[in-house]
């Protein structure tokens, strides 16, 4: 299997890896989580990573975004180097260049949307740039809901709350964690809609991790793991290319069970 992706364009991807490794545990306790996986992910574009249970995508992703720390190789968001900053850098990196979407919604329930979309500017000491700030609520359907609180909103406007205060600091780039994995199949197709549109109109770079070949089939491109390595990658994904691949991860990872066993 070939473990290597790289994207066609001669710029600085806006997030690669080099043989970026994982290892938890020890001795025959020990899962090699990621296997000197190398990938390039362009800006302003929408990527899927999917695989099995235990193929490592949330692992990547992690280390992807500074959320843990890697056992070898190199992890980048732009020209940075993220597995060789300190705690200290990696927090102000986080704070000021990554945003995060994730299955839950982590509002603060005491605020309304507006006040939960600014917050991070506000806990960063910087200005909302009001013009921005209307192009993400417009765009994310959200002008009619600002001074709702949490409670009085649905799963789905919730999630697009969530979803303008990881772009309004205009981070590189946001990480997607399941982010439909708590909504309705028609809220969360809302939700994708939308994240899709923000890669679109607004120039943003998406990185989402799923399990939903009807949710990856919103990316502009799916990428595929299997034992901690890259095992193919869709371009253009439908829902059904996308569980095309996944079967034929089944049928890789069924005949090489049966060749252990054997």
């Amino acid at each position: 299997m070939d473990t290597t992706v790289f994207s066609p364009a001669a710029t600085t991807p806006a997030v690669h890896a080099r043989s970026l490794t994982k290892v938890y545990g020890k001795g025959a306790a020990q899962v090699r989580a990621l296997d000197a996986l190398s990938v390039d992910f362009e800006a302003a574009r929408f990527t899927a990573i999917m695989g099995p249970s235990g193929s490592g995508k949330s692992t990547l992703m992690h280390l992807l975004a500074g959320l843990d720390s890697a056992t070898g190789g190199q992890a980048y968001i732009g020209a940075t180097e993220v597995t060789g900053l300190t705690d200290r850098d990696l927090t102000l990196l986080r704070r000021t260049r990554v945003g995060f979407v994730f299955q839950q919604f982590n509002l603060l329930p005491m605020f309304t949307a507006a006040q939960n979309i600014t917050l991070p500017l506000e806990l960063a000491g910087q200005r909302v740039d009001r013009q921005w700030f209307g192009q993400l609520t417009t765009t994310l359907g959200l002008t009619d809901r600002l001074n709702h609180r949490p409670a009085e909103m649905s799963g789905g406007q919730q999630q697009r709350v969530a979803i303008a205060r990881a772009l309004i600091a205009r981070p590189d780039v946001v990480f997607a964690d399941e982010p439909t994995g708590n909504l309705d199949s028609r809220s969360g197709a809302q939700v994708l809609s939308f994240l899709r549109r923000s890669v679109r109109e607004l120039g943003r770079t998406i990185i989402m991790v799923t399990h939903d070949p009807a949710a990856a089939a919103y990316a502009d491109r799916v990428i595929l793991l299997a034992d901690g390595r890259i095992a193919g990658e869709i371009t253009e994904p439908t829902p059904e290319s996308v569980l095309a691949g996944l079967d034929a991860l089944r049928s890789y990872e069924d005949a090489e069970a049966t060749e252990v066993q054997f």
